[in-house]
Parts: structure tokens; sequence; C-alpha cells
């Protein structure tokens, strides 16, 4: 089975099926609480994100689509080393491609301007990926303690990353 594939496996039981938690920001098409329309989200593809689309009717099959194009591909996931591939895809996911790839840059040493290229790509493959997902995780566990949501979503937010840790241990 191919990294993303693996990925995708993982992935399926952590972010479930459909919720529509009117707490969550994410879950609005306008992205804030009260915002727009309530519709939810469906294998961790948010309203928010994908205003347009049919989220309770979504299939696994299209959101592995997404997931792929939106994600996966956005943080160039197919070069990273596999102990880093899916931490990634899972921080851009929760948090945006960009933030994802800062995370990265921050974890490799490199100006975190969110944007990849030659110099971001040679400092993660010069770099240990055990120390690339430690440090990846620790900035972005620290900057979701930032958030607002924080009080409301923290256990949940922080036995992912533990989750996340521990899968980049088994691939490293």
């Amino acid at each position: 089975m191919n990294v993303f594939d693996k990925s995708m496996a993982r992935l399926l039981p952590i972010e479930g099926g459909y919720s529509s938690d009117p707490k969550d920001p994410g879950n609005y098409t306008g992205g804030k609480v009260g915002a727009g329309v309530l519709k939810g989200t469906k294998f961790g593809i948010a309203a928010n994100t994908y205003p347009s689309l049919d989220i309770k009717n979504l299939t696994w099959e299209q959101a592995k689509a997404i997931y792929r194009r939106d994600f996966w591909d956005a943080v160039h996931a197919d070069v990273l080393p596999a102990a880093v591939a899916y931490n990634a895809l899972d921080g851009a996911i929760n948090s945006g491609a960009s933030r994802s790839i800062q995370w990265l840059q921050k974890a490799a040493g490199v100006a975190d301007d969110g944007r990849w290229g030659p110099v971001t790509q040679a400092a993660i493959k010069k770099a240990d990926p055990n120390d690339l997902v430690l440090r990846y995780n620790a900035y972005r566990l620290d900057f979701m303690s930032r958030l607002s949501v924080w009080p409301t979503y923290s256990k949940g937010w922080a036995r992912r990353i533990a989750h996340n840790l521990i899968i980049g241990s088994e691939d490293n």
C-alpha cells in the first residue's frame, strides 16, 4: 500500500462521519458560528472550506479525491518522508495547507512563509524525519493552544496530535 492510501486508511476512523456541531465554526459556510448555512463536516471535509459542496451526502471516494488534490498535493506529501507525510496531511486538513507548510518549514529550520519551494524541500530532505515529526507537532500544538476555541476542542485536538506522534514513530 502506498503512503497516500495508508494515510487515507488511517484518516477515516479519525475523521468519522457527518457532524453538524453548531458550536464549530467550520460547520458553517461563513466560517464563523452562525455565519452562513450550518452544513456540517463529513470525513473532515468542512462547510467553511467547501461551502458549495453537499457535505451530508459526500462519499468517501469524493472526500479522498479532495484530500489528494487540496491537502496531500498542497503540502507536497509525495516528497516527504513517510513519517512526516501523514502529519503534514493531517495538519493541512485541520489548519490549511499553508499553515502545515509553515510548521514543516519551522521544523526544518527555514523561513516559515507557508510556500513550498526548493529551500523548503532541500531542508526537509536534509533533516532527520523523527526530528521533523517532533518539532512539527510541537509547533502545531503551540499554535492550536492559542486559538480562541481551544477550551472547547483541546481534548480532541491533543489526542489527535498524540495519535500523530505515534504514527510518526511507526513510519520512521
